[in-house]
């Protein structure tokens, strides 16, 4: 028997987001009424979720080149689900798993999931717990996982934003507080160079049109190695709408859904295509386990992991 998936909505006078346990996804979230992210119309789309929609992905966010890593002399194989490449924990990884909802009341849930010994090739036991607190319109992302031996964790959520609810992004403005970024080979992984963006399609470091860095709709599927100062990760706005990120974490891989297809009936409204929402997925650097110089996602009993990412969406404050 298939295990049900649950709802939950987190809400307050001005923002309402259904939560769902398979992935630990949000399913929709809404501003004073309006849809700001991409989502499926049914939950049992989930279930099957090739976009990672809105879910949490691990063990390991984004990609290990060659499907494999070492630790501690041993080689780890794992399944190469974009080919050479492993992406986003693998074919069942967290996204695509149905997750235990702990607890929940209207502004917060917790969430966990248990991942043994080997599951999708990695080693050790992983329990994992996200948080998911709603206070005003900042949503925060509090994500620990204990792990029983040496092992490798870089969570991250996928959700994809779109400030107008429906149709395309490229008049969105980006801000990402990056001076470098880690360039990537034509499979999207890392060469391992860091490269600075002055100059660059890629440099966000004032506000920009998407549609003006990137006029023939190239995209973007890239990390950028954030500066972490005091303010905003990243900022989004568009129309009458700002998005501000806070994270933790050292990266944020910019995706401009290039590859997203309508494989399920979307939200009202929407339509899933390739510049119809933007992630902005707070990381650690992709395939930093065979990366060294990218710094380390090796976690350890006496050194669980910790993440925590704060997303707010608010209507623009004019002077």
């Amino acid at each position: 028997m298939t295990d049900p998936i649950k709802t939950i909505r987190l809400r307050n006078e001005s923002v309402e987001i259904t939560l769902l346990s398979m992935g630990c996804s949000v399913q929709e979230w809404r501003v004073h009424g309006r849809s700001v992210v991409l989502g499926y119309a049914n939950p049992e789309a989930y279930r099957e979720n090739p976009a990672c929609m809105g879910a949490i992905c691990g063990r390991v966010i984004n990609r290990i080149g060659g499907a494999r890593f070492d630790l501690d002399g041993q080689t780890w194989r794992l399944p190469a689900n974009l080919p050479p490449h492993h992406l986003h924990g693998g074919p069942r990884g967290a996204a695509w798993r149905n997750w235990t909802v702990v607890s929940h009341d209207a502004t917060q849930a917790v969430l966990s999931l248990h991942s043994p010994h080997l599951d999708q090739g990695y080693p050790g036991d992983v329990d994992t717990s996200v948080t998911l607190r709603l206070d005003g319109y900042r949503l925060t992302y509090d994500i620990a996982a204990q792990v029983d031996r040496k092992t490798i964790l870089n969570y991250g959520q996928h959700l994809y934003f779109n400030l107008s609810g429906a149709g395309p992004v490229r008049s969105h403005t980006l801000l990402v507080d990056a001076d470098d970024c880690t360039p990537t080979d034509d499979l999207g992984l890392p060469t391992g160079e860091r490269m600075a963006v002055d100059g660059s399609r890629f440099d966000f470091r004032e506000p920009t049109p998407l549609c003006t860095q990137d006029p023939d709709a190239v995209g973007y599927d890239l990390n950028y190695a954030l500066n972490r100062g005091s303010g905003p990760a990243a900022v989004l706005t568009h129309n009458d709408l700002d998005l501000r990120l806070w994270t933790d974490r050292p990266g944020l891989q910019i995706y401009t859904a290039n590859g997203l297809e309508q494989t399920h009936q979307p939200l009202p409204g929407q339509s899933h295509q390739p510049y119809s929402g933007i992630c902005l997925e707070a990381q650690d650097f992709p395939n930093a386990p065979n990366r060294p110089d990218f710094g380390s996602v090796l976690y350890t009993p006496d050194h669980p992991y910790r993440q925590r990412t704060t997303i707010e969406i608010a209507p623009r404050v004019t002077p």
